[in-house]
């Protein structure tokens, strides 16, 4: 029979507890609901009850908060259920090591940083290595982050232009049957590239930017035959690539060039008939010295709460459905 364990944590000033406990206790509750505890306060101190594992892992998580706090980051709801969800699969990891990880201060102050430990592995591979591949679902930050660390590079002028690539359509890119021109064909598919950029950028700076060829935003067919010499480059959806194209795009590479290639798995809209070009580069290409893979998982979603929820649902379902079937599932 578990027995209830209990812990004080005390902090040092009574503005620090402010900021840490929130305004009416507000983090304090909602740590209560993440880790399943009772929290507490009066003054500087905070007192945790409930089972030990997860009071303990409260009072390391109030502890590391604090921390975060004293360095003078500002903390929101959000973060609270990061770093719950982080210490959770890993007591011994550090917040600061991940939340302090600032890639980039975009126009109108917002610090971008990794909310997950898959996160800051994968802002380090892209230091470390030439060519990355980000896999796993949606929301989990893949291209938004890999955006970050191109105009990072390019405000450091560590490259002098940034090439974000999409296939644009399911196999093909067949675009002869979409009414406009070629910016008209191709923009549906390139737009959230664009949001992308423009939530880093201000839009005139963007558009200066793009006008003025620094930032190029193309499908994936106008990569052939070219070869891109100091440029940040970003694939988006690869999973929609055929192991042609991917091998194309990918010998694009030149002097001072990386690529950060992202994608999902689950989501492959090609014909049957057709491999995805992405789950073949990580059996030709894994192991191979300077090109790295990441994977995501549901608990690294960074939107809102619910589209974890339906990442979840959706993959229970594909399991049930895999089962009714006798076995076959998608790849991962």
């Amino acid at each position: 029979m578990n027995t209830t364990h209990s812990e004080r944590f005390a902090v040092g000033t009574q503005d620090l507890a402010n900021l840490l406990f929130g305004r009416q206790n507000r983090n304090l509750k909602q740590i209560e609901q993440g880790l399943e505890v009772r929290i507490g306060s009066k003054g500087t101190e905070a007192h945790i009850s409930g089972d030990k594992p997860h009071v303990r892992l409260a009072h390391e998580l109030l502890q590391q908060l604090a921390g975060l706090l004293e360095e003078g980051y500002p903390l929101y709801p959000a973060d609270i259920n990061y770093a719950i969800r982080i210490l959770s699969a890993d007591s011994r990891a550090s917040l600061k090591s991940i939340f302090l990880d600032t890639v980039f201060v975009s126009a109108r102050k917002k610090v971008i940083s990794p909310k997950s430990q898959a996160q800051k592995d994968y802002i380090d591979a892209i230091r470390q290595n030439d060519v990355v591949f980000g896999i796993g679902p949606a929301g989990t930050g893949k291209t938004y982050l890999a955006m970050a660390m191109a105009v990072a590079a390019l405000m450091r002028k560590e490259i002098r232009r940034i090439v974000l690539v999409r296939p644009a359509v399911e196999a093909g890119e067949r675009l002869g049957f979409l009414p406009g021109d070629l910016e008209d064909k191709v923009n549906p598919y390139l737009r959230p590239l664009y949001d992308a950029l423009y939530d880093m950028l201000d839009f005139e700076k963007g558009r200066e930017l793009i006008e003025t060829g620094i930032i190029e935003v193309a499908p994936l067919a106008f990569m052939r035959g070219r070869t891109l010499n100091d440029a940040f480059v970003i694939l988006d959806e690869a999973q929609n690539t055929t192991a042609e194209q991917m091998k194309m795009f990918l010998t694009r590479l030149g002097f001072n060039s990386r690529a950060v290639i992202t994608g999902d798995t689950t989501q492959i809209d090609l014909p049957d008939a057709r491999r995805s070009g992405l789950i073949h580069a990580h059996r030709v290409l894994h192991g191979v010295d300077g090109i790295h893979f990441t994977r995501f998982h549901d608990r690294d979603v960074v939107r809102h709460a619910i589209v974890q929820a339906i990442v979840q649902a959706y993959d229970r379902a594909d399991r049930e459905e895999s089962d009714t079937d006798g076995g076959t599932e998608a790849p991962q």
